[in-house]
């Protein structure tokens, strides 16, 4: 229950059967950076790419994602695992050297599919073995786009009012602005 301020109707998934199991695009179980960058490089510059092609930076769990157009980086996009990474990247961003468009961050180096008591051997290293078949698994599995999904479709219909409306700009949209801090002992130094 979201709260019984919101007037909608529950949106029923329990009509999924075991073989409308479907994928996002990428190869892998992380997150949603692959459709992201294809759509956000379609809507915004008319590009429609097909493959992506991820650069590891300094180390293979920090890679970057680009998109060049008339010469020009227009999009750049990265993606930080484990949390060396992680606290890498905050402190890029506070000294302000941190230029990228999105960010997807996930604790587990390697990606989900690596995360604690996931394809680990009994003495706790991991099992690359394992991982790789689960990978090819995870391949194998249709790919189907959110926005294609009719369950997303009827969401927005009965419960946002439409993809560009006002209930859609308020619930799913934010804004962000500089972030004034005072000086404190409580203070997380990285």
């Amino acid at each position: 229950i979201f709260g019984a301020d919101l007037p909608f109707r529950f949106l029923r998934f329990d009509d999924l059967k075991e073989g409308d199991v479907v994928r996002h695009d990428g190869k892998r179980s992380d997150g949603y950076l692959e459709h992201i960058f294809k759509h956000a490089a379609k809507e915004l510059f008319g590009v429609d790419v097909k493959e992506i092609t991820y650069k590891a930076l300094k180390n293979k769990d920090f890679q970057e994602v680009t998109l060049e157009k008339d010469g020009e980086t227009v999009l750049r996009f990265a993606a930080a695992y484990g949390f060396r990474n992680i606290q890498n990247m905050v402190l890029k961003l506070k000294k302000g050297k941190f230029f990228y468009h999105f960010v997807e961050v996930l604790a587990c180096p390697g990606g989900c599919l690596n995360g604690k008591g996931q394809a680990q051997t009994e003495d706790g290293k991991p099992d690359r073995a394992l991982l790789a078949q689960m990978e090819e698994v995870y391949t194998a599995i249709p790919v189907r786009l959110p926005e294609t999904n009719l369950h997303v479709q009827r969401m927005y219909q009965d419960w946002l009012e439409g993809t560009d409306s006002k209930k859609v700009q308020d619930t799913l949209h934010t804004a962000y602005g500089a972030a004034h801090h005072g000086t404190s002992s409580l203070d997380i130094r990285w």
